[in-house]
């Protein structure tokens, strides 16, 4: 009798042993060990984790969230966005409107307006500044402005079959044009300032160990559970349609598939993560403005993905925590050099290292193979 091999179970096909004992490491320290080490370990001790670290930490979670995001568009279905800052900062401004909203009369002014609507002698909020002061319309906001404005930009981009090196410059000055818009101070945004000076979230101080902790927490959260769905995704008939997209389009679409949706429904999810990531920093690190928009901002997420390794979900990841924190480093010790630095990463990764860190871990355990035999 012909013997059939049971299907491997969907937590299997996720990750395998390795990766959710990985998976639960990781859960582990930030919902345990962290807020132990930060807030009972006592500030003496080598176990105590400062706040400066907590919020460095929180704010580089934001960033493997962005670095997750350009993996899917980019790393599966062979997209390459230059213009995912926009997606970022738009969530951020959305749910910055918000924690402006909540600092009330405690601002210099002493209005109800924003200081920097007092300082230009507006009588009242814009328009698209209505219920913001609402929790839960602020965070649906923040995912759902990028969304759509990706699903719209999108829809046209790809309807009229623009791709590679053309969808890029196209993506570039879209955020380029964004960032101008909002540096000027009639757009209700506060001009090259932004938003800082926030206060409070759903009433609470923002500045005590306890609400970064929290935030810290839910970001780790949230990064946890944007893995499992992306992999998820990749691992699926729709990822393997993503993946074949990416190879040859023309192909899938002599098939029958209407690569249309998958492209578009990726690109849009893709921006909602952004948007999610920008809600989620704007908090932790307290300001947010046109900078955030800038063509070099979207061009360093792509570099994160390229270093850690696109196309493996946990490589991105890699490369946003191994570049960020180099460039805390470097730009403490030697902040003239820095971008010199970063363009060299990017060229040696590019010419040494085609699939990343991760493809060097995968060379380095095929060569212990060979040896082993």
């Amino acid at each position: 009798m012909l013997y059939i091999p049971p299907a491997p179970s969907l937590a299997t096909r996720l990750f395998g042993l390795r990766g959710w004992l990985a998976f639960l490491a990781a859960a582990l320290t930030i919902f345990i060990a962290a807020p132990l080490a930060n807030l009972v370990a006592p500030e003496g001790s080598f176990l105590h984790l400062s706040d400066a670290s907590v919020a460095l930490i929180g704010k580089l979670f934001c960033y493997a969230m962005l670095a997750l995001a350009m993996d899917l568009v980019w790393g599966y279905a062979g997209i390459l966005s230059l213009g995912h800052g926009i997606f970022f900062a738009l969530g951020g401004y959305a749910f910055g409107m918000y924690l402006m909203r909540q600092i009330g009369r405690d601002g210099s002014y002493h209005s109800d307006l924003p200081d920097f609507m007092v300082f230009l002698d507006w009588k009242a909020h814009p328009w698209f500044w209505s219920f913001t002061d609402h929790f839960a319309y602020s965070a649906a906001l923040a995912i759902l402005a990028p969304a759509t404005l990706a699903f719209v930009f999108g829809y046209f981009a790809f309807r009229s079959r623009i791709k590679g090196v053309y969808f890029s410059i196209i993506t570039q000055a879209l955020t380029y044009a964004m960032m101008l818009l909002f540096f000027r101070n009639e757009t209700g945004f506060g001009g090259n300032n932004g938003f800082t000076d926030f206060k409070r979230i759903l009433d609470y101080p923002l500045a005590t160990p306890g609400m970064r902790m929290i935030l810290f927490t839910l970001t780790g959260a949230f990064l946890l559970a944007l893995i499992l769905v992306s992999r998820f995704l990749v691992s699926s008939k729709f990822g393997r349609v993503l993946t074949a997209i990416r190879e040859a389009e023309s192909r899938v679409m002599f098939c029958g598939y209407d690569t249309l949706s998958y492209k578009l429904a990726i690109w849009t999810f893709s921006a909602a993560i952004c948007g999610l990531a920008g809600a989620l920093y704007v908090p932790q690190v307290g300001i947010i403005n046109p900078s955030e928009m800038s063509p070099a901002a979207s061009i360093e997420i792509a570099i994160w993905a390229a270093v850690g390794g696109r196309g493996t979900l946990i490589g991105p990841l890699i490369g946003a925590f191994l570049v960020n924190g180099a460039k805390s480093f470097f730009t403490a010790a030697i902040p003239e050099y820095w971008l010199f630095f970063l363009g060299l990463l990017f060229v040696l990764v590019t010419l040494l290292l085609p699939k990343g860190v991760i493809g060097l871990f995968d060379t380095l355990a095929s060569f212990r193979k060979e040896r082993a035999r």
